[in-house]
């Protein structure tokens, strides 16, 4: 297996470049590829027919490759770094020692929401990108189409939102469009913008969650922006214990996005 992995020992070599690049900008590079790290997220995104470009080990996560390595095509590249380059390249403090560049499938936004009753997610400022992530993996687990993320919310790419997501980001398209644009969807494909809050709303008991819905989650201490709160056709509450001032963003989704599932399956 071993054999398979050809040594690089610059920083500044083009692939390692690429890597640093990828995970520091949090954006797809120019040829579509993302960066991701732990044998957990490429074993999820080899299981999600994702295309990989190149697979990174560290000199002291070979052990890694007698894992990984029977799992992958032989026409993706396997390197092997320095762990000082590797350490380098990548985002996390204490790296497993082994990282990946793979390419995210595409999806166009109106054939992804022309399903029947569609469940959507909009992240309307969400900056906690564990808090995406995890929003990301409630909407898969519950059947959610899509995640739309509006203006001010982390990007989707960022390493620790792809960790977060636990590979859901793999398979449930997020898209990426401004409040107006996002407020100009939902009125085109008739979704109800159903937005949560602490202090005022229908409670969740009584909400009917049913049909088209889009849920919107809003940033983790300012709420739903401005643009999208005047387009809200309603506010949901969770109740809970007046002692906690407010739930946490991805909880709060995920406790929606089971409600929404359970009526749904009724």
């Amino acid at each position: 297996m071993s054999a398979r992995l050809r040594s690089i020992a610059s920083r500044q070599n083009s692939l390692v470049k690429e890597l640093r690049r990828a995970f520091h900008q949090s954006e797809p590079t120019p040829d579509g590829f993302v960066a991701i790290e732990s044998v957990h997220l490429i074993e999820e995104a080899i299981r999600s027919s994702l295309r990989l470009g190149t697979v990174f080990f560290s000199e002291s996560g070979r052990a890694r490759a007698d894992r990984l390595l029977p799992q992958l095509s032989r026409h993706v590249e396997t390197v092997v770094l320095p762990d000082d380059v590797f350490a380098s390249a990548v985002s996390t403090e204490s790296p497993q020692g082994v990282a990946a560049l793979v390419a995210l499938p595409e999806h166009s936004l109106d054939p992804v929401l022309s399903v029947t009753d569609p469940l959507v997610v909009v992240a309307s400022g969400v900056q906690d990108p564990g808090n995406l992530g995890t929003i990301v993996r409630s909407a898969e687990a519950f059947g959610a189409a899509a995640v739309l993320a509006g203006e001010g919310t982390v990007s989707q790419y960022n390493a620790k939102a792809l960790r977060a997501s636990a590979g859901s980001i793999f398979r449930l398209p997020v898209f990426r469009l401004s409040d107006d644009e996002l407020i100009a969807t939902a009125r085109r494909l008739h979704l109800r913008l159903l937005a949560t809050s602490s202090h005022k709303g229908t409670p969740l008991s009584a909400a009917d969650l049913r049909g088209p819905v889009a849920l919107v989650i809003g940033n983790e201490g300012a709420g739903v922006s401005r643009t999208l709160a005047r387009a809200v056709d309603s506010y949901l509450s969770i109740p809970h214990s007046p002692r906690v001032e407010s739930l946490n963003a991805a909880i709060a989704a995920s406790i929606l996005l089971y409600e929404a599932a359970r009526q749904r399956k009724a």
